[in-house]
């Protein structure tokens, strides 16, 4: 009776053996779920993705690196990059632009009054540029300068005012002449260092820069009216991409009268020099 007993748990225990040798489903392999990260690793080396490429043109381009050094955001995710505005309509251009098919998303303020929209653009390639330029996560204290070729540093300068950028006009009290300013606000004094070098290189625009009083971690590129039609004619071109709101004020900037033949913030040799067609209102 006991031998009997033995002999059915050992074909007991064959038939538990046969049954769990049978080949597993991915989807309930508990080694998949205790160790995810081993299996999406083996599983890109066996089936490498195809990386989508942005079909877009160098001008637009670089002016897309402007506002996201600007507005822009580079998620921690190493593909994810979220570029952020005001303007609803502007965003759909930037769809446009890129190809991409992503919806536009809405963001608050801490009072849930502010309203501003948003797109994401997920693209491993696009965001592994961006790092090789210069440009890293949480941006804004530590970026230092971007790595932009001289012929497209004006359409990433003009990124770079529609996103962070503000031309202001007024009446002068004694000479009754309408002033201007161009001022570009950043985070990082570095980056607006470099910035100014640039712009005193290219467009022979020289400006200076300011602690903003408001904001404790806020720095001001500053340029007079000069200066700030120098680089802005060479910035909004005719048949530019840029924001509407910005391109008018770029053009009422330009095309104000100047009274001073001369001056300090623009260097003779190199007044108009490259410029390129400019636009009429």
């Amino acid at each position: 009776m006991l031998e009997e007993k033995r002999l059915n748990n050992r074909r007991g225990s064959q038939a538990v053996r046969q049954r769990s040798a049978k080949p597993l489903s991915s989807g309930s392999n508990p080694l998949r779920a205790l160790n995810k990260k081993y299996y999406s690793d083996a599983f890109k080396i066996r089936m490498p993705q195809k990386r989508k490429e942005l079909s877009i043109e160098e001008t637009h381009l670089w002016y897309l690196v402007g506002l996201i050094t600007s507005d822009g955001n580079l998620s921690p995710d190493g593909r994810h990059i979220d570029v952020t505005s005001s303007n609803y309509e502007f965003l759909l251009k930037i769809k446009d632009l890129t190809g991409i098919t992503n919806k536009i998303g809405i963001k608050y303020g801490s009072n849930r009054e502010q309203k501003a929209f948003h797109i994401q653009i997920g693209n491993k390639n696009f965001y592994e540029f961006l790092l090789s330029i210069g440009l890293v996560p949480k941006k804004s204290l530590t970026i230092e300068a971007v790595n932009v070729p001289k012929q497209f540093f004006a359409d990433f300068l003009r990124g770079l005012i529609d996103g962070d950028g503000s031309m202001r006009s007024w009446i002068h009290p004694h000479n009754l002449r309408e002033q201007w300013s161009l001022r570009i606000y950043s985070g990082s004094g570095k980056f607006l260092e470099w910035l100014e070098t640039k712009t005193k290189e290219y467009f022979g625009a020289h400006g200076r820069l300011h602690r903003d009083k408001r904001a404790k971690h806020n720095y001001i590129l500053k340029f007079g009216k000069i200066a700030a039609q120098q680089i802005l004619k060479n910035c909004y071109y005719k048949n530019n991409f840029s924001l509407q709101r910005k391109n008018q004020l770029a053009q009422q900037c330009v095309l104000s009268c100047t009274g001073w033949q001369k001056s300090k913030t623009v260097s003779p040799g190199l007044i108009d020099a490259g410029v390129l067609e400019w636009q009429t209102i």
